[in-house]
């Protein structure tokens, strides 16, 4: 419905808004993702400065759903959205789920708003019907590509006369609004991330600002919404630098202020390869999969561009609040170092109590069905301090419920000064050590190995890793013998090493008595 004002209430209160809070100089952010699956990489980190620069200043950060383009929408999406940024810190003031003065904040909810604005630049001369149908467009492109040059509308319906453009309306005849651009000159604008950038008129295409459906497209939804919505400071990549001259055309337009503008480099897998949630590269929740820890993803997803100035790597939230600085984001592209992430999720995990890793890796430990009886605080024990990630401990761990393969060449260890000759004879002279140790821990096993290596008179290594073998049937452990002793027991470590000794008897090792 439609008031005295010509203009419908749901309008109507959001310019009312406006006008009561547009003194204010509050800095607000918003992250304005579209629904259409798994939150990536990038689009973490943009929300994630977006809620950085916002708290910084005591500003207000906003959520907003940018769903317009319905065929792409995926069920659930919303939601995820919401979820992850929740469980990762990056709470906002105003959103979908939450509310806020601004609303609504889902696109699909505000079509009349949209339709207002594109009908407004109409009367203004600033944009125009479209009537052209899908053949010609497509023979448009056609002679671009032939030509070489990009794909961009040859103007046709700018000239149409107001009779010829009443009758097509008349005869509901489909037609899409597009912004009127300037034929010439050129247009310049700063932003934070790349300096003063200017752009020619005569490159910029007549875009589409309402689609045939009567939707709006991104290009024009998101500029209506930042204005309404108060937004100071818009976060987005790097590649929207090529559309922004038409944002802020329609800026000038409708007689708005530009907010200030951050555009953030890409993040790429390797140099001059981006990464894409359509090329399958990780998501949010992949991460979360494969045993990372949510703190140490936003950690590392902040430093993926952005640098605090000093040496710093490891930040709480609250902390990157303070250091974040929109000056200090580089304009070279990312590079994803998962080893680098790896190390700093490592670092993460060895922050954290005893029990607070315990029942985060509990299931990954019980992966495993063990055949004998063991402490499982005594395996999160030994793990916490070599754990990368937890998506890794079943196969660091695997040999407490298998019996060990002792292939001859896993004895063999230049460093360790150990051969299959030598470990034979040695796991021989350990054995009745071990037979011996009473109270079996740490402490006491320690004893009596070293005790044993100083009476043969040999090199530490030549006696623990065959040990280490023998045990795990393994050249990478959590930990080295003797805490593997002690978390598999004393009965089934001496099993174990009995069960070395036969097999490599039988492989009958040259030089073993």
């Amino acid at each position: 419905m439609v008031g005295a004002t010509g203009r419908s209430p749901l309008l109507n209160h959001l310019i009312l808004t406006h006008k009561a809070t547009m003194n204010s100089k509050k800095v607000r952010t918003r992250f304005a993702p579209s629904p259409t699956g798994f939150m990536h990489v990038g689009n973490l980190r943009t929300a994630l400065y977006s809620y950085l620069l916002a708290k910084k200043a005591g500003g207000v950060f906003i959520l907003r759903i940018e769903d317009t383009d319905q065929t792409r929408y995926v069920e659930g999406a919303v939601e995820m959205i919401c979820h992850i940024l929740k469980e990762t810190g990056l709470r906002y003031d105003e959103g979908p789920d939450v509310g806020g003065d601004y609303g609504p904040y889902v696109q699909s909810q505000r079509q009349e708003i949209y339709r207002e604005y594109a009908h407004r630049l109409i009367t203004t001369n600033d944009a125009y019907y479209c009537f052209c149908d899908k053949e010609r467009l497509d023979k448009i492109r056609e002679e671009c590509r032939i030509a070489k040059i990009d794909p961009k509308y040859d103007g046709h319906c700018r000239k149409l006369p107001p009779e010829e453009i009443q009758k097509n309306l008349e005869a509901k005849k489909p037609f899409v609004i597009r912004q009127k651009m300037p034929a010439s000159g050129d247009t310049i604008f700063d932003d934070k991330v790349f300096g003063t950038i200017k752009v020619d008129f005569a490159q910029l295409d007549d875009q589409v600002l309402m689609k045939a459906d009567g939707l709006p497209t991104y290009n024009f939804a998101n500029v209506i919404d930042d204005h309404l919505m108060e937004i100071t400071h818009i976060i987005r990549g790097s590649e929207f630098l090529i559309s922004t001259p038409k944002y802020n055309q329609l800026y000038r337009a409708l007689g708005w202020e530009i907010p200030t503008l951050v555009h953030v480099p890409p993040v790429m897998k390797a140099a001059g390869q981006k990464m894409s949630k359509r090329l399958g590269d990780a998501s949010y929740d992949d991460f979360i999969k494969k045993g990372y820890l949510k703190d140490a993803i936003i950690n590392y997803i902040a430093l993926l561009g952005w640098s605090p100035g000093d040496n710093r790597e490891i930040f709480t939230l609250p902390e990157l609040v303070n250091a974040f600085d929109i000056n200090n984001i580089n304009k070279a592209p990312a590079i994803f170092d998962e080893v680098k992430l790896n190390w700093l999720n490592g670092e993460y995990i060895r922050k954290l109590s005893l029990d607070e890793f315990h029942q985060m890796a509990l299931p990954y430990i019980k992966q495993a069905s063990y055949l004998t009886p063991i402490d499982v605080r005594k395996v999160s024990r030994l793990l916490q301090p070599r754990v990368e990630k937890l998506i890794d401990i079943p196969g660091q761990i695997d040999f407490i419920d298998s019996v060990p393969d002792y292939r001859l060449d896993l004895y063999a260890h230049q460093k360790m000064k150990s051969t299959p000759a030598t470990a034979i004879q040695f796991l021989k002279s350990a054995l009745p050590v071990l037979n011996t140790i009473d109270i079996w821990n740490e402490e006491h096993i320690h004893t009596a190995v070293f005790e044993l290596i100083d009476q043969l008179k040999i090199k530490t290594g030549q006696l623990l890793w065959p040990l280490r073998i023998a045990l795990s049937g393994k050249q990478s452990t959590p930990g080295g013998f003797i805490e593997i002793a002690y978390l598999l027991g004393k009965e089934e470590t001496i099993k174990r090493v009995e069960e070395a000794i036969r097999r490599l008897g039988t492989e009958k090792v040259a030089g073993a008595s």
